[in-house]
């Protein structure tokens, strides 16, 4: 789905871009103006990223620290064996699928391109970075988009299970719509050069106040715009 097709057919696609400008606004004077910078290298957070995977951030965390200090190179990964590499990041669960998956990506980087390192995506046309991306196995849309965002501060815009519920309760998002769908909206909808700070104001937002089980509406400052907190109010 391109942006041109979102804005042609989505429903008051106007509108949900409207509330953009006012709701990054009340975010930046809650949570501050975050600032991209290269933390961590591609490659890790990609890897990073598959060990994310249907778990926690601490587990996430926990199982990429055993990775790198048992294997200390990415070639080190290639050539453990199955079996123990599977049980090296069992923290982050799901290992049984990860382990292999993890292997299979860096030998595909590694005959693509000779070396582990996918820096060239820095230079890449968007749409042909995204697509070099999720021809991997195991990487979608959300994956390729944190890669691009976080370690090139290219303007993707990662859709978590945070942005996904709260872009839908504000409005941005049409109610129903998928994650991997979801994500060309907010691309439409923001400006590129806020992809990074809108997308960590919005997932501090998710986890602080608009949470899953209960929406603090009380203490929040975007009600006003709020689709959710106007049916809510009115019923």
């Amino acid at each position: 789905m391109t942006k041109l097709t979102i804005i042609d057919t989505l429903d008051d696609f106007e509108r949900r871009k409207a509330k953009y400008a006012p709701v990054a606004e009340a975010l930046a004077e809650m949570y501050g103006a975050p600032q991209w910078r290269k933390d961590t290298p591609a490659m890790d957070e990609l890897i990073s990223c598959i060990l994310s995977q249907n778990t926690s951030d601490t587990n996430r965390d926990r199982g990429f620290d055993a990775l790198k200090a048992r294997y200390p190179t990415w070639q080190e990964v290639i050539d453990a064996p199955e079996d123990e590499m599977i049980a090296t990041i069992k923290v982050s669960g799901l290992s049984n699928q990860k382990g292999p998956r993890i292997q299979e990506v860096l030998r595909f980087i590694l005959a693509e391109r000779g070396e582990f390192n996918i820096d060239f995506l820095a230079d890449l046309p968007m749409d042909e970075a995204k697509a070099w991306l999720t021809q991997l196995n195991g990487i979608g849309p959300k994956t390729a988009a944190i890669v691009l965002c976080f370690s090139f501060n290219r303007p993707a815009f990662p859709v978590d299970t945070h942005i996904h519920r709260v872009g839908q309760r504000i409005g941005f998002l049409p109610e129903g719509i998928s994650a991997d769908k979801a994500h060309p909206v907010m691309e439409a909808i923001v400006p590129p050069d806020d992809h990074y700070a809108f997308h960590i104001n919005l997932i501090t937002h998710g986890r602080t106040v608009c949470q899953a089980r209960r929406p603090f509406c009380e203490r929040c400052p975007v009600t006003t715009y709020c689709d959710y907190y106007q049916q809510v109010t009115k019923n």
